[in-house]
């Protein structure tokens, strides 16, 4: 991991029109996944907590995008939902990394965002940990993701590039003043197409995350 100063490029940082988030959906729905579109971030909070029941079981990986339209606090505060995370982070990782391993892997709802969206309907997600990789591939019953108008990207060659050039720069400022340590590109998720019912996707009409 490199100690210089990484600067994102701005190219990637642009929102999308109303009109490219309906095409994608569209392109998602025929991928097999439930696609909506949100005006706003307030929105986008009621369709993501519409697809949970009360007392789900509910994961998420870290999310700026789920921060702020206010998801995470929802989940792990309100006290409708059984939420992981809170669990996890009361476990010590020197001596009950398997039940760590175990509780986080197969959630039944995994909340996320993506890094990028194509316009042909594929979601990808790049990773440091890999925590979240394999709950959103198929551990988890249910996966809801939430993402901004500025992640839609023409296709994967340019998806990769806008992790790299823009999403990872910005994820490794985060992360080293949230845990003191640089992030990486350990690994990286391509979601093609889903089995119908299992993902759920909401594209939102504002920038939101990175």
């Amino acid at each position: 991991m490199s100690e210089t100063l990484l600067l994102p490029n701005m190219e990637f940082a642009a929102p999308a029109t109303r009109e490219r988030l309906e095409a994608v959906a569209e392109t998602l729905r025929e991928n097999g996944m439930l696609a909506m579109v949100a005006a706003d971030r307030d929105e986008a909070r009621k369709l993501v907590l519409e697809q949970l029941p009360n007392g789900a079981h509910v994961h998420q990986g870290a999310s700026v995008t789920l921060d702020a339209i206010g998801v995470t606090e929802e989940i792990e505060q309100s006290g409708r939902y059984d939420a992981v995370r809170p669990k996890l982070y009361a476990l010590d990782r020197e001596t009950q990394m398997d039940e760590i391993r175990r509780l986080g892997v197969s959630p039944d709802y995994m909340l996320s965002s993506a890094h990028a969206v194509t316009e042909d309907g594929s979601l990808v997600v790049a990773s440091a940990s890999a925590s979240q990789i394999g709950p959103l591939a198929s551990g988890a019953g249910h996966v809801i993701f939430a993402i901004g108008s500025q992640k839609i990207v023409p296709d994967l060659a340019t998806a990769l590039r806008r992790i790299e050039e823009y999403t990872f720069p910005l994820e490794d400022e985060r992360a080293q003043a949230a845990y003191g340590m640089h992030s990486a590109l350990n690994q990286i998720l391509v979601i093609h197409a889903a089995r119908p019912g299992r993902i759920a996707v909401i594209l939102i009409d504002e920038a939101l995350g990175f």
